[in-house]
């Protein structure tokens, strides 16, 4: 059985983004799926100084360790500004500093949502562009506007189309994933 770590990329407690990530990895076939709050990993924002004191923290280490125990990840980017949200643009600084393989080469699923009818689409592009540079195992899933219109916990994404597109990404995936860990 796969293991998926799956989180939205927020601090939010009422995340739409976190019930975008889980839904969407317990999409995968025969998988396991490790569900992740960033607000389990909150560190003192990173700095060079703060490094050289104290050392890497503690939390980043664990974040890392947890990324190298799942064999795929599923990550939906929440918007803030339109960029990544502190708290993940924080853990992503603290754990790029453990090692220049940040994510382990490990099979990546990119998401976004928000309420309005962008869906994220601006963090989306960040997010996709530097992670397909950084991992070439990184797959483009969707970016899903209007969230409460367009989403329910029962069936999923609500719009035909991008469940359609949504649907090729998971089976692209979920061939990444078998690539990989078969």
């Amino acid at each position: 059985m796969k293991k998926i770590l799956a989180f939205g990329a927020s601090s939010s407690k009422a995340s739409i983004n976190q019930q975008f990530a889980i839904y969407v990895a317990r999409q995968i076939k025969e998988a396991e799926v490790i569900e992740v709050d960033l607000n389990d990993y909150e560190m003192p924002i990173y700095s060079v100084d703060r490094q050289r004191e104290n050392g890497i923290h503690p939390l980043a280490l664990s974040f890392k360790e947890l990324l190298k125990s799942c064999d795929g990840l599923v990550i939906s980017f929440a918007e803030h500004n339109g960029a990544y949200s502190t708290a993940f643009k924080n853990i992503f600084d603290w754990i790029s500093r453990i090692d220049k393989n940040v994510w382990e080469e490990k099979p990546m699923l990119i998401l976004s949502t928000a309420p309005g009818s962008r869906g994220g689409a601006t963090v989306f592009g960040i997010a996709h562009a530097k992670f397909t540079r950084m991992n070439p195992n990184t797959v483009k899933g969707v970016s899903l506007p209007f969230f409460h219109k367009n989403f329910s916990k029962e069936v999923g994404v609500l719009d035909t189309e991008l469940a359609e597109v949504l649907k090729g990404s998971i089976h692209d995936f979920e061939h990444m994933l078998t690539d990989q860990v078969g």
